[in-house]
């Protein structure tokens, strides 16, 4: 790390919301610095192609910036953008996601959506907390800092919903008094639904009958009927512990008149209320006639079919994971949509033309992926087999705008993208593009079709 300080003008911010600026012909990416700021920063890191640094000064401060509101936002690594306002920190997702539309995708949408803004503080309806034990058998509880390792101990949140972060210095205590037992916990989760909040602590091993009575004893006094407390043992499968209830975790998509029951370990969206409105506008792009058949790929519990459905298509839900598989089904059963949904088991990251072929035809395509994207899947679709229209939800821009340059090869136009702000405070970034099928490739799916 060097002492030295240099100064700099910044031109752009990167992916990872630091500061951009050239030194010599060098790149350098400056954390805690802004577009069209004076900063005096100091190398932290050197690298062949670019170095990284910290500001240590600004000398002309960008209209952009504002004062964080986390005391812990400086070291922990839940948050990256808290010194950027709000408008701005849209406003920069939106123009990430349009460049790397442009440079890696080579493709420029034929229209920009209106943003959805959603909450800036207390959206986040699950969080998992890493665990760390000093040498003095000191417990820590909280998000990893920045670019290590090292468990930042937090008594607040302010990206969690208030009763649960009023609750983790009470929870800290807990697993305190369980490690001095013995019994270190692995990590400590919640999940909020619309019914209850569940606690899911993993151990490495068996709890005790003594360690099991402490935490009925914790819980009857620090948590309320609103709370569950789900243990994960030697990396098994989460179960429901303490205490009974008739409660279900959930969440619910109530302009579809539908309820998601889920499990701690199941996917689902951090932000419940943002997730309503996006599938709202994934349904509204997808323009759904009755009967329409409609593929959602990587569908995982049915967060996209179950409103398609409820929209009059009918919809085959292809996902990797089994057991998320299974709760599609059971989610499908429940809202009264297992006649118009089917939900298949299968890895899509080996798509291959003749995966597609086995499909058969869809009028429309969901195509919903991890942050690695669908490339194996945009690449293998063909004549006769491309759907008229898909709309491509992604949480990385970089994989969405790679994907988006196979499909306009394949004959489609980039008519909408547009992002929603799902991780409001992060550089995160989920955003949606919809793509038509141009005329003259429809006119060549026609022909080929006539002749079989």
């Amino acid at each position: 790390m060097e002492t030295e300080v240099n100064v700099a003008e910044i031109s752009a911010l990167d992916y990872e919301g630091r500061g951009v600026t050239k030194v010599g012909g060098k790149t350098v990416f400056i954390k805690g610095a802004l577009p069209s700021e004076r900063v005096g920063f100091r190398i932290v890191r050197q690298k062949k192609q670019f170095d990284e640094a910290e500001a240590v000064a600004i000398f002309k401060v960008s209209d952009e910036r504002t004062v964080p509101q986390c005391r812990y936002f400086e070291r922990c690594g839940g948050c990256s953008l808290q010194h950027i306002s709000p408008a701005a920190q849209v406003a920069f997702k939106q123009r990430m996601m349009e460049e790397q539309l442009e440079r890696i995708g080579k493709v420029k949408p034929k229209q920009i959506l209106l943003p959805i803004y959603g909450h800036v503080w207390h959206y986040r309806d699950r969080a998992r907390f890493s665990v760390s034990l000093d040498k003095l058998c000191r417990l820590k509880l909280g998000f990893q800092a920045k670019k290590t390792n090292d468990v930042v101990d937090i008594s607040s949140c302010m990206l969690l919903p208030k009763p649960v972060s009023d609750k983790l210095s009470a929870i800290r205590g807990l697993l305190q008094d369980l490690a001095e037992e013995g019994s270190v916990a692995r990590f400590a989760e919640f999940y909020r639904g619309s019914e209850i909040t569940v606690l899911n602590i993993a151990f490495k091993s068996k709890l005790r009958q003594n360690e099991e009575n402490r935490i009925r004893q914790w819980f009857d006094s620090e948590l309320s009927d609103g709370w569950q407390v789900w243990l994960q043992i030697e990396g098994g499968v989460s179960q429901p512990f303490y205490p009974k209830t008739d409660k279900t975790l959930k969440y619910t998509l109530p302009e579809f008149g539908i309820e998601m029951p889920f499990r701690p370990g199941d996917f689902t969206q951090i932000n419940t209320d943002t997730n309503r409105l996006m599938v709202s506008r994934v349904v509204k792009m997808l323009d759904i006639r009755r009967g329409e058949r409609i593929a959602d790929l990587f569908c995982g519990l049915g967060n996209f079919s179950l409103p398609m459905a409820k929209s009059g298509a009918d919809v085959v839900g292809i996902e990797g994971a089994e057991n998320l598989v299974r709760r599609a089904r059971q989610n499908a059963r429940l809202n009264g949509c297992d006649r118009q949904t089917d939900f298949i088991a299968a890895n899509l990251f080996d798509c291959t033309e003749k995966t597609v072929a086995s499909w058969e035809r869809f009028d429309k395509m969901l195509i919903d992926p991890p942050r690695s994207g669908a490339y194996e899947v945009v690449k293998s679709l063909h004549t006769p087999y491309l759907p008229q229209k898909i709309v491509y939800v992604s949480c990385n821009p970089s994989t969405l705008a790679r994907d988006a340059g196979v499909l306009v090869e394949k004959g489609y136009m980039l008519s909408q993208a547009g992002i929603m702000n799902m991780f409001a405070q992060t550089s995160h970034t989920e955003s949606v593009a919809v793509f038509d099928l141009l005329p003259q490739t429809g006119k060549n799916f026609l022909k080929i079709k006539g002749k079989d």
